[in-house]
């Protein structure tokens, strides 16, 4: 049983990321209940969904536009720095979130304002903690480490929504956001208890920070992560698969329409739907012991891909045999059989990022591994939202079951087309790395 469970090696012979790992679970939860504060809050001010759904535009264009960049600063200081700045930058814009709300503020623009602040800190700090990891840690033990955020990130997202609902219900947006500013502290800690991390190629003794190879951050040095990203097959290809799965079949856009018109159960069920996709993620990470110690992670990714578009598709076809009947109740094995479609396709997903963010961690030379973590969360940010808009417009044409199944066929079949022409990637070995 033990070999089935997730692998805590990581937690145990490291102290440093044993504390970064319980500070980001526990921030988690409280970024969790912001999320779905700031949206209600929204909503609440408004009275429209549209406005709600603004707020992923702001936070999706500062993230994309502030991705590269924010991984190039993190290839030229000390990374510790970067991430404590940029955490502490995040928490300041929680306490002025939450501030607002003390006072009733009641202003959209000034909380579009915020998240756009708020998204662009992210996109220094993510990549400056993703590149922090290899460093505490051997190499072998990445996919147990990478399991290990999986694992805490997908209890934040089943979780983190239920407390903050709740809050907003029973005490208001105020009580709500102050507990993500409490719960962010354990990451600013965290952060604070590491040691430098300077990127290799860095000279300490400068005074500045600044590589002695790389010059001072700015277009040049983003373009050259860019150039050599090019360069290197199995790191591209890890973005390429990712993009074919979430731009051809990410299927939460899909949810809302599914609960009213096709299962029944309304709101209810869209939100069984969202906690049966997070829950398959979580499954797969707390199983993932066995897979972790597997070394031809090329074909791990590409199974799981599979996977994922097979369950899309079997999601896809729940909708077509049940139809558009906008029913008065749940039509309980629909729902029973759409939400274990999507478990699969949550623990598919889980394991597809668990091993798709090793290889980047472990085949990328440090110097480059921040622009290219940097790359890593432009495609995991925009490729969703990218997605949701295909099958949206892909609904509007065929239906939202027709769009499903249509999706995840699609993804499967464009997926081992990229595999076809790149052999190497199926042949990747973590034993020997290569990018």
């Amino acid at each position: 049983m033990r070999n089935l469970l997730a692998d805590t090696t990581p937690l145990k012979v490291s102290a440093d990321y044993r504390r970064l790992w319980f500070g980001l679970s526990i921030s988690n939860i409280g970024t969790q209940v912001t999320i779905v504060a700031v949206g209600l809050q929204v909503y609440a001010l408004t009275g429209s969904t549209l406005a709600v759904g603004v707020l992923g535009l702001f936070s999706l264009v500062p993230l994309v536009a502030l991705g590269l960049y924010g991984g190039a600063l993190v290839d030229h200081y000390d990374r510790r720095k970067v991430s404590l700045v940029s955490s502490a930058v995040l928490w300041l814009v929680v306490a002025a979130i939450a501030a607002q709300a003390w006072l009733d503020v009641e202003s959209v623009e000034l909380l579009y304002g915020l998240v756009a602040v708020q998204s662009a800190a992210f996109a220094i700090n993510n990549p400056a903690r993703s590149a922090i990891i290899p460093r505490l840690l051997p190499k072998e033990l990445m996919p147990a480490a990478n399991a290990l955020s999986s694992l805490s990130m997908n209890v934040a997202l089943t979780g983190g929504p239920l407390v903050g609902a709740l809050l907003v219900a029973q005490l208001g947006y105020a009580w709500a956001y102050t507990l993500d500013m409490v719960l962010f502290l354990a990451a600013l800690w965290a952060v604070f208890r590491l040691p430098p991390v300077l990127p290799e190629g860095v000279d300490g003794g400068a005074g500045n920070g600044r590589s002695r190879v790389g010059g001072a951050v700015g277009l040049r040095s983003v373009l050259d992560g860019l150039r050599y990203l090019a360069t290197q097959p199995n790191v591209r290809t890890t973005f390429l698969v990712d993009i074919c799965a979430m731009v051809l079949s990410f299927p939460r856009v899909l949810w809302p329409a599914a609960g009213v018109i096709y299962l029944g159960g309304g709101e209810t069920t869209t939100g069984v739907l969202a906690a049966a996709f997070a829950v398959g993620g979580i499954v797969a990470s707390v199983f993932s012991g066995g897979l972790t110690r597997m070394r031809k992670q090329g074909q791990i990714i590409v199974w799981a891909i599979t996977a994922w578009g097979l369950s899309i598709a079997a999601f896809g076809l729940v909708l077509v045999l049940v139809g558009r009947g906008s029913p008065d109740g749940a039509i309980m094995w629909a729902v029973v059989a759409a939400g274990i479609a999507l478990a699969f396709a949550g623990g598919s997903d889980s394991i597809s990022s668990v091993f798709r963010q090793s290889i980047l961690q472990t085949a990328t030379p440090d110097h480059m591994r921040g622009r290219l973590q940097g790359v890593f969360i432009v495609v995991v940010a925009g490729g969703p939202r990218l997605g949701e808009m295909v099958l949206g417009a892909e609904a509007t044409w065929f239906g939202e079951g027709w769009a499903a199944v249509a999706g995840g066929l699609t993804c499967v079949v464009l997926l081992w087309v990229i595999v076809r022409l790149t052999p190497r990637f199926w042949r990747y070995d973590a034993r020997h790395p290569e990018p």
